[in-house]
């Protein structure tokens, strides 16, 4: 999901924040809101608990093998892979985002094969689900300069892993390079955070307002930093999780210390439904 701050206006002259959050909220609803975006998520079956090959309301054998996972359907449980009619055995690596272009499809629905600490799974994505039938958006505060402000991104001598909580009831390891920094109402504040493949910070957090007024935790995720380390901390654009949108997605918690012991009464809060 976009987290762009906005395109120029053509004249050059600089773009208004508050008409920048709007479009930039507008793009993310409709993202979420996507034939497979996370509120088509109906399923996350992982292999270890099902040793028989049967994943539940899921056609043909799923089998892990090593570093691949094992696939055998006939042509009557009406799957394709790599969108052809598929009958017969297909060994299969981890997919990669986008959803839409998982190997392997049931009709409309996509199965993504998904590896997590050598554990495989498959998640199940239907464009028919429940929960994006009863979507009517997210509910976010309005822009507020005030929650933006300078920041710098301190790395690691070396990347860290803490094993954390997840969405599901199970601990991973969270890997993170480094912290965020920054002064908001004349305090100093860190998260911890990941750098993505494309150079932009990633941090998990929860606030006062976590569990109340907004979902329990929530995403922030700045533009890369500049060759000093300097970053913009734009908490107008805190995200919710995925698993907010919907049960089955393994959200990691946030690691120790990135509680902030104040009320970010900024960005997402809450999915609105019917």
């Amino acid at each position: 999901m976009s987290d762009t701050h906005g395109t120029h206006p053509a004249d050059g002259t600089s773009p208004d924040p508050g008409a920048a959050w709007r479009d930039w909220h507008e793009r993310r609803e409709a993202a979420v809101a996507s034939s497979y975006g996370p509120l088509s998520l109906t399923g996350t079956h992982w292999l270890a608990d099902f040793p028989d090959g049967a994943l539940p309301g899921l056609p043909g054998e799923w089998r892990e093998d090593g570093d691949e996972l094992v696939l055998t359907a006939d042509a009557g449980d009406g799957l394709t892979v790599d969108g052809k009619p598929f009958a017969g055995t297909v060994r299969l690596t981890a997919d990669h985002p986008p959803v839409h272009e998982s190997r392997v499809a049931a009709g409309d629905r996509r199965l993504v094969v998904l590896r997590r600490e050598g554990l495989w799974a498959v998640r199940d994505f239907d464009p028919g689900s429940a929960a994006r039938r009863a979507f009517r958006g997210i509910e976010a505060a309005p822009y507020d300069p005030r929650w933006t402000v300078p920041g710098v991104y301190r790395p690691y001598a070396e990347e860290r892993s803490v094993r954390v909580a997840n969405a599901d009831g199970r601990e991973r390891g969270l890997g993170l390079s480094g912290e965020v920094v920054f002064e908001l109402d004349g305090r100093v504040h860190a998260l911890q955070a990941a750098v993505e493949d494309d150079g932009s910070l990633w941090a998990v957090f929860a606030d006062a307002t976590s569990g109340g007024s907004t979902f329990r935790f929530r995403f922030l995720r700045p533009e890369a930093p500049a060759a000093d380390g300097a970053v913009t901390v734009d908490l107008n654009r805190a995200l919710l999780p995925p698993c907010a949108f919907a049960d089955h997605f393994i959200c990691p918690f946030p690691p120790p210390g990135n509680t902030l012991d104040l009320a970010v009464e900024a960005g997402e809060r809450r999915v609105r439904t019917a």
